[in-house]
């Protein structure tokens, strides 16, 4: 037996582990988006584009989508500049610092429905402590601020991924860089500027592109916080919409559609992304 034959055979269970836990899903997802199928009943009936024209044709999808836009992006600005900073804080040397490290990364370990338990009693609008330290009774969870009560969650949950991957890279740049900036006369903000911000271009592209994907396509988080609510429209993103039509009104066919849909606006987001980044590196 030739070294590749064996090479392939011995990646072969892998292979189809991988094909039959992804590819399979999304090729199902992808045919059952072309029929008319109930939930839970087996009989489906092909109606070719009918599904993605419903859903072009949904006012909702549309607003849903608009909700996940707004979520995602300005979610990921946050974890950004909160993470980023988080992390040039606890790159430097200080009394406690590594109990400071720890305790910083414990909202990204904190399961999430005990993360929204905690702020939805936080965020209380009767007894919660966050209007208590403000001295006014704001409801958190009404339609006026439940968007924005949604993103403060996400990114007190989210942020230490970020401080993660920025601080391993800080710690890597090698010090001479700065020594020699110093001895140059740069400041503070020009050493970060021209030393520090090139250092983390590549670690910041692939965060970017990672919290995108999670946040656009976050479930969990909006849907635990509209429960028992009666705000569920103004946050009621894309996954959480594709989760109703599928299960609460057993539209599986156009549950489906709109999966595609949003897988390919992803990916259409992710080449563009992919291809100015290309030409950042080429200028």
């Amino acid at each position: 037996m030739s070294g590749a034959r064996a090479g392939w055979l011995l990646v072969l269970p892998a292979v189809l582990l991988i094909a039959a836990l992804s590819l399979y899903p999304v090729a199902y997802g992808i045919w059952l988006s072309f029929y008319d199928k109930h939930a839970f009943f087996p009989e489906a009936r092909f109606i070719g584009v009918a599904n993605y024209t419903a859903v072009l044709a949904d006012e909702e999808f549309w607003r849903s989508l608009r909700l996940g836009l707004v979520y995602s992006l300005t979610t990921i600005a946050l974890q950004l500049v909160l993470g980023t900073a988080s992390a040039l804080l606890l790159n430097q040397t200080f009394p406690g610092r590594g109990l400071v490290r720890a305790v910083a990364i414990f909202p990204y370990v904190v399961p999430t429905v005990v993360a929204i338990i905690i702020w939805k009693w936080l965020l209380n609008s009767q007894f919660g402590l966050v209007n208590y330290a403000l001295g006014a009774e704001f409801s958190w969870f009404g339609r006026d601020l439940i968007m924005v009560s949604l993103i403060l969650i996400s990114v007190w949950q989210f942020f230490p991924f970020v401080l993660l991957a920025v601080l391993a890279r800080l710690q890597t740049i090698p010090p001479e860089l700065y020594e020699a900036a110093k001895v140059d006369g740069a400041g503070a903000w020009q050493r970060f500027v021209h030393i520090t911000l090139p250092q983390l271009g590549p670690v910041l592209f692939v965060v970017v592109l990672l919290r995108s994907i999670w946040m656009f396509t976050k479930f969990d988080t909006p849907w635990l916080i509209i429960q028992g609510g009666g705000a569920e429209p103004y946050i009621r993103t894309l996954p959480v919409y594709t989760f109703q039509r599928t299960f609460a009104y057993y539209e599986a066919g156009r549950g489906s559609a709109m999966a595609v849909l949003m897988f390919l606006l992803l990916a259409a987001a992710a080449a563009l992304y992919f291809s100015l980044w290309r030409r950042e590196e080429h200028l």
